[in-house]
């Protein structure tokens, strides 16, 4: 586990762990040179060790970091630091798709439809990059806490030029086309696939394949006919149903031939839900796949343990119920179908006992086609390999197979020549003679290569300046405002990188310069001292302490702060908070000596000494201190006091006319003051 506080590339701050998954560790981090959250995806520990899983993490954010989208959550680095493989990402607050719909447990079609569009958007966006996701499920799609839509976890995602006939990439199994279940060729008709079976959980509130082992829900897929919605939802738009059908076509020519057109079905379907728009190919054939033993194996192989749990690479594993789809207007089938495979495999066995009777007929001098060059071929074992470059793949195949030979696809990538779909090259070369059913390995084209040009420098000029250049040079331009010590309206950044080469046409976003941000300062008044230091500090900024006595606010937090709270201010300045002492205490004088001084002098000292005095006088007689002079006070004289202390003076009447004075009342003595 990464501890908090961490910097990742002397970049990013990990601020605290937020998710895990079968592979990695998300947490929310700090980007300090942007100033803006970001999640940080770390490779788990046990799997730094393993390259396989190092590549398959990197490829991720390789296959995610070219696109920019508002549907797809962005993927802005990746790096390596210390040994800890991370991938800083797009922070998203809100919740998956499937805790949403366990939340709710069916979704209402506009809702369903919305959600959709948005998904098919992202999804779009990627197949626009020759990225197939390969994993569209619930779970990897984001609702965030406004309303937007993402989509995430390009986890086993492959560029279209990349391999794609590996059974090692397939999404997870309640989820997954027939042909990925298959191990075969997937593209992006797989991913509307997915899809569909996502749009089915949303309306119906499960998944339309469910088992016991991975391999039975596979199976299912292979060869099962899903429960039209309507069964399990009566009041189904019968416009979404007819989606969601299509999309769930075994036969993936019967699919959508885009997201794009998916979109407009589903924009239609928001204005006629009951419209009969939804244009299926009818079935020419039937439309389950018939699995052999072998392929079964393999299938089984390619899935693992067939008793285990499927665990996704990224996510927790839960998936809940499953099942699959056909289209509405085809109810006719589905009860036959039992009927149908039995027939299909009626007459696939019929085929391969006259494949049969042909080689052994051939090989017994029964039958006898083509010249010399055929019966030479016949007996030495050996074909000549035919010419199959710039034929479809299927036209290969099929010459392939009719001269006794295998195939399998090499190289996906491509070509400065061929068309997508065509064969590139072939190995062995044509004309070589080579023992029947040898394979022959056909590298496909995936598309003809664009011109490619380096995406100028243009960091450093202004907007208008740097778009005029691109466009120049053949880009299309976009551009975002992103805060930077550089000048207002300067171009921080591009992406593709300048120096980069990409294809023309393709677009450049631009990094715009918006001035450095200006960070507003928290009202921390009433705030105890270290509440408020950590706020302010953590908005990054600095603080400062003094302190003051306080009647109304209480000891310890804070009077007054300067900046004052809502200033909009620059990262790194100084806020001063003036802390309470609460109360401040009393000041303690002495009672002055005002022992034989008239009444207003002994006034006029006990005040100078911050004193003040009865209203009212006490009187006594004294024989040795003349009448009005001041005999004494209480307090005493002599004693510490608060300022302000009330003082009493005791004030002589002279001496009394009846009596001789007592010894206890000779001067000085009177009032306690000793």
């Amino acid at each position: 586990m990464v501890r908090d506080g961490i910097f990742l590339g002397n970049r990013y701050e990990v601020i605290e762990k937020i998710g895990a998954g079968g592979m990695a560790d998300v947490y929310k981090g700090k980007d300090t040179m942007l100033n803006r959250y970001v999640a940080i995806k770390v490779l788990k520990k046990e799997f730094r060790e393993d390259d396989s899983f190092v590549k398959k993490f990197r490829s991720e954010a390789q296959a995610a970091a070219g696109l920019l989208h508002p549907n797809v959550v962005n993927v802005y680095d990746v790096g390596e630091d210390r040994g800890l493989y991370y991938m800083v990402m797009e922070l998203v607050e809100g919740i998956t798709l499937k805790e949403y719909i366990d939340r709710k447990k069916r979704l209402s079609a506009r809702e369903v439809i919305s959600i959709a569009i948005q998904m098919c958007s992202g999804i779009e966006a990627a197949h626009s990059h020759h990225i197939i996701h390969r994993d569209i499920k619930p779970q990897n799609i984001i609702i965030s806490n406004d309303g937007k839509v993402k989509v995430t976890d390009f986890g086993i995602a492959r560029m279209v030029t990349s391999t794609t006939t590996t059974t090692v990439a397939m999404g997870s199994v309640h989820y997954t086309s027939p042909e990925q279940a298959r191990g075969g060729y997937s593209d992006e008709k797989s991913d509307i696939y997915s899809i569909g079976i996502t749009l089915y959980e949303m309306v119906t509130g499960r998944v339309p394949f469910n088992g016991e082992s991975t391999v039975e829900v596979a199976m299912k897929h292979l060869q099962e006919e899903i429960t039209p919605p309507s069964e399990l939802v009566p009041d189904i738009p019968y416009s979404l149903e007819q989606i969601i059908l299509k999309c769930t076509q075994k036969n993936s020519e019967r699919r959508y031939g885009d997201v794009g057109e998916l979109i407009q079905d589903l924009k239609h379907s928001l204005v006629d839900p009951e419209g009969d728009f939804v244009k299926i190919i009818p079935v020419g054939n039937a439309d389950t796949v018939i699995i052999t033993e072998d392929e079964l194996d393999d299938i089984r192989s390619s899935y693992g343990d067939e008793d285990e749990e499927e665990e996704d690479d990224y996510g927790d594993g839960d998936y809940g119920e499953e099942e699959d789809g056909e289209e509405h207007d085809s109810d006719e089938v589905n009860p036959r179908m039992n009927k149908v495979i039995r027939i299909m495999t009626i007459v696939v066995a019929v085929i391969i006992i006259l494949v049969l009777a042909l080689v052994v007929g051939r090989a017994a001098g029964l039958f006898r086609f083509g010249g010399s060059e055929t019966k030479q071929e016949q007996d030495s074992g050996e074909v000549k390999v035919p010419d199959v470059v710039g034929k479809t793949l299927d036209e290969a195949k099929k010459e392939l197979n009719e001269a006794g030979l295998g195939w399998k696809i090499g190289k996906q990538e491509e070509s400065a020549k061929y068309e997508k779909g065509l064969v590139m090259s072939q190995d062995p070369a044509d004309g070589e003679m080579v023992k029947k059913n040898t394979q022959i390995t056909l590298d496909v084209s995936t598309g003809k290569a664009d011109e490619k040009v380096a995406v100028p420098d243009v960091v450093g000029k202004d907007e208008a300046e740097a778009q005029k250049k691109l466009e120049d040079a053949g880009f299309k331009v976009a551009s975002e405002a992103v805060y930077s010590s550089q000048p207002q309206g300067e171009v921080v950044s591009t992406d593709p990188k300048a120096g980069t080469e990409a294809a023309k046409g393709s677009t450049v976003t631009i990094q715009v310069s918006k001035g450095e941000e200006k960070i507003t300062v928290t009202d921390v008044r009433g705030q105890d001292e270290n509440t408020a230091k950590s706020t302010l500090s953590g908005q990054g900024l600095n603080v400062t302490v003094t302190t003051d006595y306080s009647d109304s606010v209480a000891k310890g937090c804070v009077i007054s702060q300067d900046p004052a709270g809502g200033t909009k201010v620059d990262d790194g300045t100084s806020v001063n908070l003036v802390v309470s002492l609460g109360p401040k205490p009393a000041e303690k004088v002495s009672v002055p000596d005002v022992r034989e001084v008239s009444e207003s002098s002994a006034r006029q000292m006990l005040s100078s000494a911050g004193l003040t005095t009865a209203g009212q006088s006490q009187y006594q007689y004294d024989a040795f201190v003349p009448e009005g002079y001041v005999i004494g006070c209480n307090p005493g004289i002599g004693t510490s006091v608060e300022k302000g202390t009330t003082v009493t003076l005791i004030v002589s009447k002279g001496p009394e006319a009846s009596r001789e004075p007592e010894e206890s009342e000779q001067p000085g003595n009177g009032g306690g003051e000793q």
